[in-house]
């Protein structure tokens, strides 16, 4: 559902808005798609930002397990 708002812009970024949709889409088309985009990226940062957040938080572990493996394959090829 859609709901009406008023906001106010400057001269120039209505200006460009115009531009972008050259009569093809309106201004509030135009807002509202690049609002989603916008939304949808800072989603998507929240989410990486919480998983380097877990990785350092086990980057130790995750290491010495992975030096672990390293060192069982060395300890093979060499028998």
């Amino acid at each position: 559902m859609k709901e009406k708002t008023s906001i106010t812009l400057s001269s120039d970024v209505l200006a460009g808005l115009d531009r972008l949709g050259r009569g093809k889409q309106s201004r509030s088309a135009i807002i509202e798609s690049v609002l989603r985009q916008y939304l949808r990226e800072h989603a998507q940062a929240k989410i990486r930002t919480r998983d380097l957040e877990l990785l350092n938080r086990e980057a130790d572990q995750l290491n010495a397990e992975a030096l672990e493996v390293l060192e069982f394959q060395t300890a093979e090829r060499e028998d």
